[in-house]
């Protein structure tokens, strides 16, 4: 499985993706993030599911950025994606499908081109079409998905700063990594500055983010504790199964 975040705020983009590769018993470390420059205009896309189709597509699809001038809006990068996610479809689905292997790959794709008015981050799915992450939920997930939202929901949004949004990246990362054995370190972090048009990129091991990691738990420990036990009280009261008449 994958953890691959990406958030998009009005001064920039944050991203996140692990790196581990779990096959069978085996586990390995692979790039999950790819990263390409027009000038001083970035794209970076990550990707989860099947990684031989994953390959063929980035394959592909640098093959195109090698022979185009390039972009002047993110939708057309998109776009020639999505038709690579299409051309490897129509090239491998039917002899994975005899297989029992579903033809799978979710992507992340940001970045900011010359005729776009703010960064732009996208989601595309394995049949090439793809929707526009917007103001009202800035952030998406692919990959394991389900333990890292509640934190993001309740408090990322459009207007957070870069730092907020990685902080809270690395505690939405935390909660998947600590639940799911399939998701870990290290991880590739990736900040744009729509300001600068500056693209960052960092791995970061587990000894990098320990004291985050720690600090968080011992929080969530203290935070469950300082709960009034009256309000548990209150619940019980009213279950028939604590009567204590």
């Amino acid at each position: 499985m994958t953890y691959c975040l990406g958030i998009k705020l009005r001064k920039g983009l944050v991203a996140l993706a692990d790196t581990r590769i779990t096959s069978g018993s085996e586990t390995t470390t692979a790039k999950k993030v790819f990263v390409h420059k027009y000038g001083k205009h970035p794209i970076f896309i990550m990707t989860s599911g099947l990684r031989s189709v994953r390959d063929k597509v980035l394959c592909y699809f640098e093959e195109l950025l090698d022979e185009t001038e390039g972009f002047d809006k993110m939708y057309q990068a998109v776009n020639a994606l999505g038709k690579q996610i299409k051309r490897v479809a129509a090239e491998d689905r039917d002899i994975l499908a005899k297989s029992g292997i579903n033809f799978n790959i979710f992507t992340i794709v940001g970045g900011q081109m010359p005729k776009d008015d703010e960064p732009k981050l996208y989601l595309l799915y394995p049949e090439g079409n793809w929707i526009e992450v917007g103001e009202g939920t800035p952030f998406m997930i692919i990959g394991n998905s389900g333990y890292g939202k509640p934190v993001l929901q309740r408090t990322v949004n459009y207007d957070s700063s870069l730092e907020f949004a990685l902080k809270t990246g690395f505690l939405s990362f935390d909660s998947t990594r600590v639940c799911a054995s399939d998701v870990g370190f290290p991880i590739d972090v990736l900040i744009f500055n729509r300001e600068t048009f500056e693209l960052e990129e960092h791995r970061l091991e587990e000894k990098d983010l320990e004291e985050i990691t720690n600090f968080w738990a011992d929080r969530l420990k203290d935070s469950v504790n300082q709960i009034p036990d009256t309000l548990i009280d209150k619940i019980l009261d009213k279950s028939p199964l604590f009567d204590k008449g």
